[in-house]
Parts: C-alpha cells; structure tokens; sequence
C-alpha cells in the first residue's frame, strides 16, 4: 500500500477539526489514519491501527491504499487508507449552492443528514405489506426473516426507478449489500465486508505499484474523507492538494458518511483518466473543484538524509514489508555518513505491517517487551526484542495526529523505554487489532479480533501518545516559507542532546 508521502510532503494545516468547525492549531486530534498488518499469533498478518478500512480509520481503509495489503490472511492494525482517485462535484439538490460555510456548520455541529438527503416522502399504497415479525430465535436468518428479505426484494425490483446507469438492481449487489450490512450492524468502521472486486483490488496493492492519484485518503471523526498525506511529485501535489483536505463530493457523488471503501473506489480508476474532487479547505471561503490524473504510483516508504553534519533524518511513511530493509539502510547510511543522532518522522505515518515495524523496533530498543496483543478470550501474544541492536546514538520521533497503529507502537515503545524524545502532538489513537479472513469464495471480512499494548501496558485506543515535546505544526509557515516548525524543534532537542 504506497501512496505514502504524508512524511515528506508536509504536514497538514495544524488546523483541522476541534469538534467545532476548523480549529486553528489544534491539527487533526485522534483522526490519523493507517493500516497496520502484521503477523498475529502466526495465522496471518495482522493489521493494528489507523483508521479502519472505509478507515483508518486506517485503513483503514480502501482502494489504492486500503491500508496494508499482504497476502492473505492478515491482520489489521490500521485503518489508514492510500488513494489515487478523486472525484468532484454533482449536480443534485441545493447543497451545491450553499457554499463551505453552510458545509462546515454541518460537520461541525448536528449531523443532520436526513435533512440533507434530498426530497424524500413516505407511502404505502400499492405496495406489498411486509410485516415485522421479529422472534427471539437465536438464528441469523428465520424464516420470518428469508420471508421478509423476499418481499423486500420484490417491492425493490417492482418498484425501485433506477435514474441513472449507475443505479442496478441485481440479486448480486442486494446479496453483497445485506453482507455489508451485517458487518455494518457492529457498528465499527474497522470491521468491513470484501466483495469479489474489492478483494482482488486489496491483494494486488500488495505489489506496491498502485494506480491512483498518489495521496492518502481516511475518514475524520465526523465521517468526512479526508486527505492525511500527499505524495512528492505525484499528481496529487501537481494538482495542489494538503493534507487536511476535506473530499466533499468525487465526480458528482456526494460522499459525505460514506465508507472509506466506497469513496476510494469512486476515486479509482484507469491510468491516464482525470477525477475531478470537490474540496473543502480551511481558509477558503467556497468549495475548491480540483482535477487530478491518475498515474501509476510507485512510492519508497523509507527516505533518509543529513540535516547537519551531526543530524540524520529519517522519515517513514508507512510499514510494509519493504520497509524493514529499508529503515535499516537508512540507518546504517546516516550512522555511516557520521550521524551523531537521528530524528525519526513519524508525522502521518497511517500504519502498516505489526511485523515489520517489530523488526524495525528491534534495531532501536533495548531487550524486553516491544508490544503485546490481547483478544476477546484474554489470551495474550507478546512481541519481543532481544536487544542485540539497540540503538546508540540520541533520538527524537515527530509524530502528529495522524500517526497511527504501526506508527504509534513504535512511538510508545520509545516513549516507554525513555530511548527517545517524542515531538510534535498526539497521536491518531487506534489500539485495535484487525483482521482480514477468507470465506472461500473469493470474498473477506475484516474484523476487529483484539486490542494491543505498549510495552508499560497502556492501551491508546481513542486517546493516542502524548508528545514529551508539543508543538503543534505552523502550516501558513510551511506552505508560504516552506519552514517546518515540528523539524526545527526536533533539531533543537536533538543537538541539546548531542551537546
């Protein structure tokens, strides 16, 4: 899943949401995003964090980027989702006309969505009645429900007018639409139903070669698609999207509350073809309709250089497989280069691979426990590092509110161990685990299985890592200067450090 960038391109606004419209300086708080997969008690990968597929959050997450996709089955610690194809404004009902600051209200206040759907009445007449005979039976599926399911299909396909080419009645989509319910019914964005399609889509971003618009996409606390990162030199950054990005509309759909995974498949599409977004941006007084191509996006998730003649950075975007070679060329290049100390950047890191960020742990902390796994039964699964490599230089980790999963275990285990100082401000907060299962047809469930822990045994689920050094990120002096503020900072402490 590349479409990473977030951590060299900048960093969101620092606004985002405070719960009551755009919050100046308070970024995005618990509303990072990423996936996190990783092999859970050796019966897959497992996914940790993010905002759940469709979010991550991670990824969840879905389409170019639903959060990490190794070969089945893993799991999921994230929820962060990578995209690459967006879409814009509809035509449709008055919302259009109402410009961002009637949108903005809405997100921030009241979810009154009924009220927004359009003209909508109720009636019977001519209808088949159907009855609601709920029993106490313990089964799924009574007959009292297959009855009920059947008429309901009969009044759709009698009656359902299908206004556009995009609007289908078929007995596949109605199958696959009860499925997505039943997952929909725990009421946990990380727990998602695959369908054929989406499945094959999820295994084949495990070749990290993607087809999109090189950005990432997961949904905000208010349900809301929301861009968390932008990749260098992808179109994205052509077309003049940031982070923080609110996706309002794809194309003329309206993908205000919509799963992750439907957003990113309205984003999808084939190379060399153009998504028109609608955005919602702070600062801007109306929508901003932005076109974007879709390219081919071929991303490293790990990049490293010398700030100073004693400082290395190394900034990693997600963690996936390659990762893990790539953090330890990375460090054994700045180290060799005569790095004195390193800063590490986590900034919008949605997640990835639980193997791969223990690996990479285990070249930073001392001997003991790096993080630990507990399902619905309390059984418990430890991952240890035998501190053979434990890091031996001064440390600094930026992190932001859309570090997640992946991200935020190795924040905390740093954190726990006192190896190195965190910088920058709370993280996303998602400390469940999910995972990805097999129904043998060609289709999956993701499902969240169990919660994990920092090495002291904190779980940050809803809550986050605090920074031991807070500074939220000036995005004016960014995008105006190019001047990163959380950077400068984490140079100060490290060289007050190196002394």
């Amino acid at each position: 899943m590349n479409e990473n960038g977030y951590n060299n391109s900048g960093y969101g606004s620092g606004n985002g949401y405070n719960n009551s419209g755009y919050g100046s300086g308070n970024g995005y708080n618990n509303s990072g995003y990423g996936s996190d997969n990783g092999y859970n008690n050796g019966s897959g990968y497992g996914y940790n964090g993010g905002y759940g597929s469709l979010g991550t959050p991670g990824t969840s997450g879905a389409g170019d980027g639903q959060g990490y996709r190794p070969p089945f089955e893993y799991t999921d610690t994230s929820g962060q989702t990578p995209v690459y194809n967006y879409g814009g404004p509809g035509d449709g009902d008055d919302r259009q006309s109402r410009g961002p600051g009637f949108f903005i209200g809405l997100v921030t206040g009241v979810l009154i969505t009924t009220m927004l759907a359009g003209l909508v009445y109720f009636a019977s007449a001519g209808l088949p009645r159907i009855k609601d005979n709920r029993s106490d039976s313990s089964e799924l599926v009574d007959s009292s429900v297959e009855k009920k399911l059947e008429g309901i299909k009969d009044t759709i396909q009698k009656n359902f007018y299908a206004y556009d080419d995009k609007r289908t009645v078929g007995i596949e989509s109605m199958q696959d639409g009860m499925y997505k319910g039943l997952l929909n019914s725990l009421n946990d964005p990380y727990s998602v139903y695959y369908t054929q399609e989406e499945l094959t889509q999820l295994m084949s971003d495990t070749e990290g070669v993607y087809q999109g618009i090189g950005a990432y996409v997961s949904v905000d606390d208010n349900g809301m698609p929301v861009i968390t990162g932008v990749i260098d030199d992808s179109p994205a950054e052509e077309a003049g999207l940031r982070e923080r990005d609110i996706i309002y509309m794809v194309e003329d759909t309206d993908v205000s509350g919509m799963d992750l995974s439907s957003v990113v498949s309205l984003i999808k599409g084939k190379e060399g073809t153009y998504v028109m977004l609608t955005i919602v941006r702070d600062g801007e007084s109306d929508f901003l309709k932005i076109n974007v191509e879709r390219r081919k996006i071929e991303t490293p998730t790990v990049t490293s250089k010398m700030l100073t003649d004693d400082v290395g950075l190394i900034s990693i975007s997600e963690f996936d497989e390659v990762t893990v070679d790539q953090f330890a060329d990375a460090r054994d290049g700045m180290l060799s280069s005569g790095a004195r100390g390193l800063i590490i950047d986590l900034r919008s890191n949605p997640g990835g691979s639980l193997d791969s960020v223990v690996k990479i742990c285990r070249m930073i902390l001392p001997k003991g426990i790096i993080v630990y796994t507990e399902d619905v039964e309390g059984n418990r699964v430890d991952y240890e590092c035998d501190g053979s490599s434990e890091i031996s230089v001064p440390l600094v980790v930026l992190i932001n509110g859309y570090s997640a999963s992946a991200s935020e275990i190795m924040a905390g285990a740093i954190k726990d161990y006192g190896v190195g100082t965190l910088v920058g401000t709370t993280t996303y907060g998602k400390g469940i685990v999910q995972r990805v299962i097999d129904l043998k047809d060609g289709t999956a469930i993701k499902l969240t299985i169990a919660a994990y822990y920092t090495p002291k045994g904190t779980n940050i689920q809803g809550t986050g890592i605090e920074p031991d050094v807070e500074v939220e990120f000036d995005s004016k002096a960014y995008y105006d200067d190019n001047k990163d503020n959380q950077m400068d900072k984490a140079l100060e402490v490290l060289e007050g450090k190196i002394g």
